[in-house]
């Protein structure tokens, strides 16, 4: 299975896209997306949205995982993230991938088991968990860690949607 991670920004929107293969995840590739902050923003929305169509054809990916917003301290910054999610969500529904999206704290706890773990830590987890010896940026390996948040997920989310158990 093939699964993309993505970490929304207005500015930089990291992917991730990583292999799973029974309990064996490989990288496969990862980079980011970076709008121009001089354009206005519903050009660095579509900037978003045309580069990730172009990573989701390159790749086709079977799944996607989204990090999900959980807490901001600006509130224009927040809605600002929030756009971009949006932007993203269409972007994946477009080329009909399940998506699933995973807090921050999430995605930490699932790759360094620590859900307050800082990004730097984050960062030389996914290095070891996908023997990669460098990582271009932060929001690239925040992408990565979510896709393999998602792919040591998925097998029991499957199973809780097969039982029926209501998950709220």
């Amino acid at each position: 299975m093939v699964i993309i991670g993505v970490d929304p920004g207005s500015s930089y929107t990291g992917y991730g896209i990583i292999n799973k293969d029974g309990n064996h995840l490989s990288h496969i590739a990862s980079g980011v997306i970076k709008t121009d902050t001089k354009r206005d923003f519903p050009a660095r929305l579509k900037a978003i949205y045309d580069g990730l169509t172009k990573v989701i054809k390159e790749f086709s990916p079977d799944e996607c995982s989204i990090e999900n917003i959980f807490y901001c301290k600006n509130v224009k910054s927040a809605l600002k993230l929030g756009h971009a999610r949006g932007v993203v969500m269409v972007a994946v529904a477009n080329a009909g991938i399940k998506a699933c999206e995973y807090t921050p704290t999430e995605i930490k706890q699932a790759v360094a088991g620590y859900g307050m773990a800082p990004k730097e830590q984050v960062q030389s987890m996914v290095k070891m968990i996908l023997n990669i010896k460098d990582i271009a940026s932060l929001d690239t390996s925040d992408a990565l860690a979510a896709a393999i948040c998602h792919a040591n997920s998925v097998d029991f989310k499957r199973l809780v949607d097969a039982a029926g158990v209501d998950q709220r």
